[in-house]
């Protein structure tokens, strides 16, 4: 589950991906859910069957309260094999890293900035992945694929056996003005990736270097996400596809169609009644499409996202 605490930040990295719904905007979201309570965060774990929670912003540790906080329900509800990571762009002393650690902070990921990079064992970022070490953090250093003129960054995270994450560049609504003021340029025209950022990926050679490209980001992460969130959530009559989404058929105008239904013999447990909608297995609204159109109702077919509420992506009318 990705935990967004915050979307206050004190940097003003020209790559900044976050969505303008989010970024300056002190709020809380699990995954695409906005959390107005502890139960929200709770809820949305289970509905994924989430093994592991990523927190993220913005900038956590400008909440480190909350972040705290959520740490300790989610370690108090999960139990310890519940792996919490931490995303940040600061660099905390010792006493706020002991602080996360006793909450059962997991690992951290630190995002240094880009001008620090090259010489990041004459800064403070130094300090603060050395004492994360020590403390028993899994450590690591995540950056986005601009330069590979790293060598300080590779032999820092050797001394503490420490990952380096490195990300595809990529455009987004936000980031895109400050990217191509930059010089960067698109891929091609079906990408977000950035022209060049995979290659720039290549050159670094380390012993515990991953590469997240853009296509994985979309085509794998999310989707897996999906498709965790798609079998918990799914009822009797959704189909769950290889995408995540659920399909299904939906009767609007009439709720008298649920006596249809009955007469045809599907088991309560095949159909849900709303206020003005009947919701029942797409295979069951093709079936009895004719029938129903007759008694005045619109039959269609829905494939939407697999969270509450969740983004629909098509609908067929039959």
């Amino acid at each position: 589950m990705v935990l967004f605490v915050t979307g206050i930040c004190q940097k003003n990295c020209y790559y900044c991906p976050v969505s303008d719904e989010r970024r300056g905007k002190d709020a809380v979201f699990a995954n695409e859910r906005p959390v107005r309570k502890d139960e929200d965060i709770i809820e949305e774990a289970i509905s994924m069957d989430a093994l592991g929670t990523g927190i993220t912003g913005g900038e956590p540790l400008l909440r480190l309260d909350r972040v705290i906080h959520y740490i300790r329900l989610l370690k108090n509800r999960f139990g310890k094999s519940h792996h919490i990571h931490l995303y940040t762009a600061f660099a905390p002393n010792k006493g706020v890293l002991e602080s996360l650690k006793k909450a059962g902070l997991d690992e951290i990921r630190f995002h240094p900035p880009p001008e620090i990079w090259k010489n990041i064992n004459r800064s403070y970022y130094r300090d603060a992945i050395v004492n994360a070490s020590q403390l028993g953090l899994d450590v690591g250093i995540e950056i986005p694929c601009i330069t590979s003129d790293i060598g300080g960054i590779l032999s820092l995270l050797e001394e503490v056996d420490g990952f380096l994450n490195l990300n595809e560049l990529e455009f987004s609504e936000t980031n895109m003005e400050g990217l191509k003021k930059q010089g960067y340029e698109n891929l091609d025209d079906e990408s977000s990736a950035v022209r060049g950022s995979m290659e720039i990926g290549e050159k670094v050679d380390g012993k515990k270097v991953h590469f997240c490209s853009s296509r994985f980001k979309d085509a794998v992460q999310l989707r897996e996400r999906f498709k965790r969130i798609a079998k918990h959530n799914a009822r009797s009559f959704d189909e769950a596809t290889d995408d995540g989404t659920l399909v299904y058929g939906i009767i609007d105008g009439n709720n008298l169609c649920k006596y249809l239904l009955q007469e045809a013999g599907v088991g309560e447990d095949m159909f849900f009644v709303l206020d003005s909608s009947v919701e029942t297995a797409w295979w069951i609204a093709e079936d009895l499409a004719l029938e129903l159109k007759k008694m005045g109702c619109k039959v269609s077919v829905i494939e939407r996202h697999p969270m509450k509420n969740g983004l629909v992506v098509e609908k067929t009318p039959l």
